[in-house]
């Protein structure tokens, strides 16, 4: 089974959070301190680029479709993102059946990325030739 990577943006800040260290880190230690399993890697990186909907992570997996969750609790949300990689990390590309998912997964979705190289080689591959 490939593994998966939670990508954790530390720099996300929430409305009225002034608090430090930022909710994007808390999450961090949160989804740290909850993961007990081989299956997920849990990073931190400095900024996912989706300031409009804190607190954000990635999910990513060779060969799987990524994808980008926003708007997620900094502290309560911790169990619920590790039981959704726990559904992503059985699938074979990622794509998890809608009604499956959790509902923080269902409502935060900013965005699903391809996986990178495509299955199958690039598009353009075949008409080179």
């Amino acid at each position: 089974m490939a593994e998966v990577v939670l990508y954790v943006c530390t720099t996300c800040r929430t409305a009225g959070d002034a608090t430090e260290p930022r909710a994007g880190a808390r999450l961090l230690t949160a989804l740290r301190e909850a993961a007990a399993t081989d299956i997920v890697r849990v990073e931190g990186v400095e900024c996912l680029s989706v300031c409009k909907r804190p607190c954000t992570v990635a999910v990513a997996s060779q060969g799987r479709w990524t994808y980008v969750y926003g708007d997620l609790d900094p502290v309560s949300s911790a169990r619920t993102i590790l039981d959704g990689l726990g559904l992503y990390a059985e699938t074979p590309d990622g794509i998890v059946p809608w009604k499956a998912r959790p509902e923080v997964f269902r409502k935060g979705v900013v965005a699903r990325i391809p996986p990178f190289p495509p299955p199958g080689g690039h598009p353009l591959s075949d008409a080179a030739e």
